[in-house]
């Protein structure tokens, strides 16, 4: 189809024009009309600024090759400023988004990240704003298997009752009673808009913050639930003599519903898959059913049908008998692909299009069934559309963010700033000139986010003629990475961050290891951070126990004035240092894991279009890989082999052997093409092969380029 300078698949011109616009208020001439004035205006930006990344990395590779082995870190900055790599910012920058849903600004709790071209996923991360306490001590490790407590059977009654306990002191620990504990209730009622508790000798009891009871459904005298609130997350005891677990209960209490996911990202980018056409219809046609409510998925489960579709928002009794409702989804934002990216199912003048505009106006118009009320439920009850900008390199990247926004809403008639802006702090030139990227985006910003993966790509790209670089294992107690994760809480807070956006931290990456999850990630609140990403719903139910735990805005406040990282540690560079040589069994060691889990991840990747999966590592535990960590240990090998760590043959003949291990992980699996028994013709095992032998060449490390071409060949074999 042909509207002026663009040329458009034509399933994609019905997809927005019969689904995708009506009831907007835009038609299809403006809709096109308004993309083919972006890709005039602002895609020579975007060619330019990804020819400025190509040309600043030329000028570091010559610097660190002429310096190996002797970087002198003021040195090395002043060169990095020199090539306008590196900035100061000196104007003092105050954020200023407005209009911002509280779940953003002023809720802290876990985050989901879910690939949006799985419906179900998205649909159950969706319905993830409220979790079962009960459900996700019993089906985890958090209570272990000892003394009787497996969970075996359909119900194990030793293991519920452990359950039942860590439950009451959960209630214990955050809503204590004045006179009493929960474990001693055998009533809850409401009166005189207090609850109240009767303990088994008939004493009363209120709660020691009566402030923290909400509302109630059912009879007063006999409610149905309960809600509680600390820390701006919600605690619901519901009640169910008639439920199997109520019946054992003496308060009659079958579960306590935890507010979880209190926001959750929908992904068109690191967890996806999506090579052509068909595959982003499914990607943006399921951004719509979630922004007007019409998603549903059907599925065979143990034997029987199941339907899932978005959950509806939960109306109680407030304490003064008012009616009281709470969110029954996640607040959703939507991750666009990076600016690297081009697509070719619309050309401009006969070129493929920069895929992140387009990104950009389907999304954005896709949201305005939302903002125009159009959908079964709203989704930002603050007129707001938030959409995460990944793989941004610099402040004028962030600008050219900003730009692209502004255009959008002027093309589909949005008012000022509906489009906010997320910006993942994941590439170095981010990390050190964050302050001006915030400038730009004041009007803009939510969200920013550090975590462990694809800034440390980033990090062994750039330096990658310094030296081999630490084995991966020991990346995480790196002096840059410490200073990168502290300056990144510390520049969000000096410009004004808290109450108004989010600071977040990674992905727990271990789905099956919740309870050394409980013992750790209580660091990312403490770092300061008021989101953090884990790998489920389970998952996201437990950490927010986290945030019942510690009020991140005071942890905010105690961090706001310690001092600053120096811009020097943060170029720290991770090499291995000159005296220090690694044995043939670490080495070894190294490129089997970094091997495995690149395989692993990309014959899925390729082979069947799974864009996150959980992938067992070396050791047969499983790890959630998307790419940003394929850009990790793909990168990893790369270095290694650059600097002689590793041969070509060494790393062809452990992916080899790595390849019949991956074969043997996924042996249950019906739809698995096994790499092994044929590796020459195997797709999957030439792209992870490519990655590494050509992981040098591939502009700032990424790994879409070889993907995309293998998943497409894959798909036409």
């Amino acid at each position: 189809m042909q509207h002026g300078d663009l040329t458009i698949e034509p399933a994609l011109h019905d997809f927005v024009a019969q689904q995708l616009l009506p009831g907007t208020g835009v038609d299809a001439e403006q809709f096109w009309g308004g993309l083919a004035g972006i890709l005039a205006d602002l895609g020579p930006r975007n060619a330019a600024l990804l020819a400025r990344r190509d040309e600043i990395q030329d000028q570091i590779d010559t610097y660190l090759i002429e310096h190996r082995g002797a970087v002198d870190p003021d040195h090395y900055a002043d060169f990095l400023r020199s090539i306008g790599y590196l900035d100061f910012y000196a104007d003092d920058v105050a954020v200023d988004t407005s209009d911002v849903d509280v779940e953003i600004a002023s809720v802290a709790g876990p985050q989901l990240v879910v690939p949006l071209d799985n419906s179900r996923y998205a649909i159950n991360a969706a319905n993830a704003r409220w979790g079962s306490l009960y459900d996700a001590f019993y089906g985890t490790d958090v209570i272990g298997d000892d003394d009787g407590c497996a969970a075996d059977g359909p119900y194990n009654p030793i293991r519920g009752e452990k359950v039942v306990v860590k439950a009451r002191d959960f209630l214990d620990r955050h809503f204590s009673l004045d006179q009493a504990s929960h474990h001693w209730v055998v009533q809850y009622f409401v009166e005189g808009g207090d609850l109240k508790t009767r303990s088994g000798d008939g004493s009363v009891a209120t709660l020691l913050r009566p402030e923290r009871f909400i509302a109630y459904t059912g009879d007063p005298a006999d409610p149905d639930s309960v809600l509680l609130r600390k820390n701006g997350l919600g605690c619901e005891i519901v009640f169910g003599n008639n439920h199997p677990i109520g019946q054992r209960d003496h308060a009659g209490v079958r579960d306590l519903h935890l507010e979880s996911a209190v926001t959750a990202i929908m992904d068109c980018e690191d967890s996806v898959s999506a090579v052509d056409l068909e595959d982003k219809l499914v990607v943006y046609g399921n951004w719509l059913g979630l922004m007007n409510g019409s998603l549903t998925r059907s599925f065979s489960k143990g034997g029987e049908r199941v339907e899932r579709a978005l959950e509806a928002d939960r109306v109680y009794t407030a304490a003064d008998g008012s009616e009281h409702v709470e969110p029954g989804r996640a607040l959703m934002l939507v991750r666009n692909v990076g600016h690297h990216l081009s697509t070719d199912i619309v050309t401009y003048r006969g070129e493929p299009i920069p895929e992140t505009m387009l990104d950009a106006m389907i999304t954005s118009a896709a949201a305005m069934h939302d903002l125009n009320k159009l959908g079964r439920f709203r989704n930002s009850r603050a007129g707001s559309v938030y959409i995460v900008k990944p793989k941004l390199h610099g402040p004028d990247e962030v600008k050219l963010a900003c730009d692209l926004f502004d255009r959008v809403e002027e093309a589909l008639g949005l008012r000022s700033n509906t489009l906010k802006m997320g910006i993942m702090d994941e590439e170095r030139r981010t990390s050190l000139g964050l302050k001006e990227c915030l400038a730009h985006a004041r009007n803009r910003v939510v969200f920013i986010n550090t975590g462990f993966l694809d800034r440390t790509g980033d990090e062994i790209h750039t330096d990658m003629e310094a030296g081999p670089v630490l084995p991966k294992g020991e990346m995480k107690g790196a002096t840059w990475l410490k200073s990168y994760e502290d300056s990144n809480v510390d520049t969000g807070l000096a410009c004004g961050l808290m109450g108004k956006a989010q600071i977040g931290k990674g992905m727990w990456a271990m789905p099956s290891e919740m309870a050394e999850m409980i013992k750790t990630k209580i660091g990312h609140p403490l770092a300061g951070a008021n989101c953090a990403w884990v790998p489920s719903p389970t998952a996201a139910t437990l950490h927010a126990t986290h945030y019942f735990q510690l009020s991140v805005a005071g942890r905010q406040r105690d961090l706001i004035n310690r001092p600053r990282q120096r811009v020097n540690n943060m170029l720290a560079l991770p090499v291995l240092p000159a005296d220090r040589t690694l044995t043939s069994d670490e080495i070894e060691r190294e490129i089997e894991n970094n091997v495995q889990s690149i395989l692993g991840y990309v014959v899925r990747w390729v082979g069947q279009g799974v864009g996150c999966s959980t992938v067992p590592d070396i050791e047969d535990v499983g790890l959630m890989e998307d790419l940003a960590t394929l850009r990790i240990s793909s990168q990893h090998v790369a270095n290694w082999l650059h600097h002689g760590i590793v041969s070509a043959d060494q790393v062809e003949s452990t992916m080899q052997r790595m390849a019949a291990v991956v074969d043997q992980q996924n042996a249950g699996d019906d739809a698995y093409q096994p790499m092994a028994p044929n590796l020459a013709d195997s797709i999957p095992f030439q792209a992870a092969l490519e990655l590494v032998l050509q992981g040098r060449k591939q502009k700032n490390g990424y790994t879409e380029a070889i993907l995309r071409k293998h998943r497409r060949a894959q798909k036409a074999h």
